[in-house]
């Protein structure tokens, strides 16, 4: 592949033809057809490039070549599949600039937030390329009888499993959920969004160049209703990241067919500042949280609390501190806060802020579109005095807009962080034994003490997810891996039978079963 510095503002034809002839589309046909998807870039509201408009007939065709390549696949090596994602991780960061270039033009976020996503990835790969063998080994598990029973627990792959990917995070959403299923012996076919396809075209492309054998994988670009749908009603095993209203429908159809289903879906995430928290050393930590990647962020706090002793230092500190992030459109590392995503979303943001304000929110910093900088850009905003009756008081805005709410105790704050139908994430700020005291005490898939997402998500040997209606399942870590797989136990019964030797009648044998049952219990040898 030619790995090139992509000019600002448009990706080179040679370049994507050659990321597009990576999908089903191109094989078959439908790129010459002129269904065409154009993607536009958000620093400039300007096309950057095309993909075909995917359909259930090429998805069908991508999982008739899946189902080919798979077997193969599942008799190679945990060794060689983990040595491919290793190389992998070598190519990410050897070509760090060109995907952070990619992921910027298709986002409009900044350098650092696409440096993360590169980071994450990389380190995904990592690990499961190092963990592979380890995590699918056969486990010995207790037999019935000592010596006599020999059970072994084995994982085998899925099949074929599918992932429909999200936009606000193309890179890792894109591709580090594919790599565990991969490396665990199954095949994938994979929809990116259509709003960010390139993005997660190039990282397969490089998952290609590292070894991967080409139909273990296959790309098919399209809406969501249309390829999205065809890939729900025919894979082994769903992965999905987005929407809780997608997500449901999804699981609808996951339920139906008896396959299993792993789904990140919103949140509305909270963060408390406690009582003796030092608001000068926290206040640009909780900034990230809740502005990294301009809030398009699942796990992005959305909801503060804090302690009435430190509320009013903390409010304008906090201020103060985000009203100084620099916004701007380019690939340079000097920019704090992109654009968002595209017309949709500014104006989503823009109704929540209007809703609040109309209601009697006061406004702190923030709250204004900004078309100087770009069609979709909108400042970082900051709210107090929301009435529970603003929409953004439990829905979620998935943009850069929190609101900071007075809490007189720690009691006080827990319960209003629980209150809610989410539990993605959660963030404590504060001295450590207070700080974790409060985190024990919050229902949430993740959370963060003295950060707001990023250690959580970064230790990608612990696992993460979501309760309640931001999702089920988990991603990262063991479990990461083995919900790719199907236990098997095989066990093998020696010397003589379950039932007892042929000369033991069954109600002596029954007798003598109990006794031992008893003896065992009582010694601890059968436990």
């Amino acid at each position: 592949m030619i790995i090139k510095r992509l000019p600002y503002g448009a990706i080179p034809e040679d370049f994507a033809a050659e990321l597009r002839g990576l999908t089903v589309n191109a094989v078959t046909g439908n790129l010459d057809s002129g269904d065409r998807l154009e993607i536009e870039g958000p620093f400039t509201g300007e096309t950057v490039g095309w993909v075909g408009r995917g359909t259930a007939g090429e998805v069908d065709e991508a999982f008739r070549r899946a189902r080919v390549a798979q077997p193969i696949w599942a008799r190679t090596s945990y060794r060689e599949r983990g040595k491919i994602l290793l190389r992998f991780h070598d190519l990410v960061l050897r070509h760090r600039e060109l995907i952070m270039d990619m992921v910027q033009l298709e986002t409009g976020k900044s350098r650092d937030s696409a440096y993360e996503e590169l980071m994450h990835t990389a380190m995904t790969a990592r690990y499961y390329g190092h963990q592979v063998g380890k995590i699918l080994r056969p486990t010995r598990r207790r037999g019935v009888i000592p010596f006599f029973t020999r059970s072994t627990e084995h994982h085998l792959p899925k099949g074929v499993i599918g992932q429909i990917a999200p936009w606000n995070y193309p890179l890792t959403l894109g591709i580090s959920d594919s790599l565990p299923g991969i490396a665990a012996g199954n095949a994938l076919v994979a929809k990116p969004d259509s709003a960010t396809p390139f993005t997660s075209l190039l990282a397969f492309s490089l998952l290609f160049e590292a070894g991967l054998p080409r139909n273990v994988v296959q790309l098919v670009t399209g809406p969501g209703r249309v390829v999205g749908n065809a890939i729900a009603e025919t894979c082994d095993y769903l992965m999905f990241t987005g929407s809780t209203a997608t997500g449901k429908h999804l699981g609808e159809i996951a339920g139906r067919r008896l396959i299993g289903y792993s789904a990140e879906l919103g949140g509305k995430n909270p963060l408390i500042v406690t009582e003796h928290a030092e608001v000068d050393k926290i206040v640009d930590g909780v900034v990230t949280g809740c502005f990294a990647n301009s809030g398009q962020l699942c796990v992005s706090i959305e909801r503060i609390y804090a302690h009435t002793r430190v509320y009013d230092e903390f409010v304008e500190k906090f201020a103060r501190a985000t009203s100084s992030l620099k916004m701007g459109a380019g690939f340079d590392w000097s920019v704090t806060m992109g654009s968002l995503s595209g017309a949709s979303q500014i104006a989503t943001v823009q109704k929540y802020v209007d809703d609040a304000v109309d209601k009697g929110a006061t406004v702190v910093t923030g709250g204004r579109a900004r078309p100087d900088l770009g069609p979709y850009f909108y400042e970082p905003t900051v709210l107090t005095d929301v009435s529970d009756d603003v929409m953004l008081k439990r829905e979620e805005v998935f943009g850069p807009v929190v609101y900071v709410e007075r809490v007189s105790s720690h009691s006080e704050a827990v319960d209003k962080a629980n209150d809610t139908d989410y539990g993605l994430n959660a963030a404590v700020w504060g001295p450590s034994e207070e700080a974790n005291e409060v985190a024990s005490r919050l229902y949430s898939g993740t959370v963060n003490v003295n950060d707001s997402y990023a250690a959580a998500f970064a230790s990608v040997d612990g696992e993460m997810g979501g309760t309640r209606e931001s999702g089920q399942g988990r991603r990262q870590g063991r479990y990461g891996m083995l919900k790719y797989t199907e236990n098997q136990n095989i066990t093998e019964q020696r010397v003589i039978p379950i039932r007892g030797p042929k000369f033991l009648t069954p109600r002596p044998y029954a007798a003598v079963m109990s006794t031992l049952l008893s003896v065992g219990k009582k010694t601890g040898i059968l436990r």
